[in-house]
């Protein structure tokens, strides 16, 4: 195993949500869709922006390195919409 972590959450009325990843398929746990959440894309200027908007969130960057905007991205996601309420 490679000590690689997919983090789902479960809301009260069963259905999980994620941060998309190829470790669990998704149908292996029963129906799914796949929802884009947002856009990581080039800067007109240079770099990279993760564009949150399809989430109701902001435009971050723009990041020197395309990876940095996909951990901007993932972090934005994961404290806004996947992580529960408390």
């Amino acid at each position: 195993m490679s000590g690689a972590v997919q983090e789902l959450f479960v809301g009260p009325d069963g259905d999980a949500r994620g941060l998309y990843g190829e470790l669990i398929e998704a149908g292996a746990i029963g129906d799914s869709a796949v929802v884009r959440a947002s856009h990581v894309e080039p800067h007109p200027h240079g770099g990279w922006t993760a564009d949150l908007s399809p989430s109701g969130g902001p435009v971050l960057g723009p990041f020197p390195l395309r990876s940095d905007a996909l951990t901007a991205e993932a972090d934005w996601l994961t404290r806004n919409l996947l992580t529960p309420p408390g």
